[in-house]
């Protein structure tokens, strides 16, 4: 966890900056929003040039891309002078999963988005892999040259990591999980714990729902945040952070509201009780 040392457990991603309202002037709230959440003490986005966004219209919700996701970070963060850290994604594409060659140029392209040059950490978000050594090894190389300061890996399983490890240091997991989702992960959450590997949840939140967003519906949840005069979505991220000090989070939203509510889940105190109630919610 040392490269993580200092890293505040509740962060941002940027996947939901452009909720689900539509409108014309979304990227200029999301570079408000961000700078808001600089200034509330958040040092940790994370983000991805393939996040698509959805806009709602009557009955209907639209794709949108949000590729300005990465353009709104620089442009909200050139005139913070606050030292933040900033890790993306680079694999998926429409196409499908980018080859091995293809994911320098990504990569530079992520640099020139942030304007930065050196990415903090870079994720390998793999899809129907059986070994991640040829695309997590081109990183390294990367990593190597400056591009890039440390790597995780996405969506992967145990031995996905075991192969990463063989080419170079692995300091992030990102995987889906959350109150009664994803608990296929559990193992591995501890196996990041024993290694000191962060790991970070996605659709912590929105859980089965995934990419509709939203926060989980769920009768015990509801309780607790009743109990605790909370939100569901605070009860979830606190369960969340309760799995190990290694776990960190990164909703993101477009609301100011809900930024507050998220970053002070770090300080709700869930009993062992509540903890055990919400461990038995059933996994999907």
């Amino acid at each position: 966890m040392e490269f993580w040392r200092g890293v505040r457990r509740v962060g941002f991603g940027t996947k939901r900056l452009a909720g689900s309202g539509g409108g014309t002037d979304l990227r200029a709230k999301a570079v408000s929003l961000i700078r808001q959440a600089v200034e509330l003490g958040v040092n940790h986005f994370d983000t991805a040039a393939f996040y698509p966004s959805y806009a709602q219209g009557g009955n209907s919700r639209s794709f949108e891309s949000l590729g300005w996701a990465n353009e709104a970070l620089r442009e909200a963060l050139e005139s913070s002078g606050r030292e933040v850290l900033i890790a993306t994604k680079v694999g998926p594409q429409i196409s499908g999963l980018a080859r091995p060659d293809e994911l320098q140029a990504l990569v530079e392209s992520d640099l020139r988005a942030l304007g930065r040059d050196t990415v903090d950490v870079v994720y390998l978000r793999q899809t129907g892999l059986e070994s991640v050594a040829e695309h997590f090894g081109v990183l390294a190389q990367l990593r190597e040259k400056g591009l890039i300061r440390e790597l995780g890996l996405s969506n992967v399983r145990p031995e996905h990591l075991e192969q990463a490890q063989e080419i170079a240091p692995v300091v992030a997991v990102q995987n889906r999980y959350g109150v009664g989702f994803g608990r296929v992960n559990d193992e591995l959450i501890r196996i990041c714990g024993a290694q000191g590997i962060a790991f970070v949840p996605f659709f912590a939140l929105a859980g089965a729902s995934r990419e509709a967003g939203g926060v989980e519906a769920s009768d015990i949840v509801q309780q607790l945040a009743d109990a605790h005069q909370a939100t569901p979505a605070q009860i979830r991220l606190a369960w969340t952070l309760s799995r190990g000090d290694h776990m960190l989070a990164i909703p993101g939203t477009s609301s100011i509201e809900h930024l507050n509510e998220n970053l002070t889940a770090e300080f709700i105190h869930l009993s062992p009780a509540d903890i055990a109630a919400l461990d038995a919610v059933p996994s999907s």
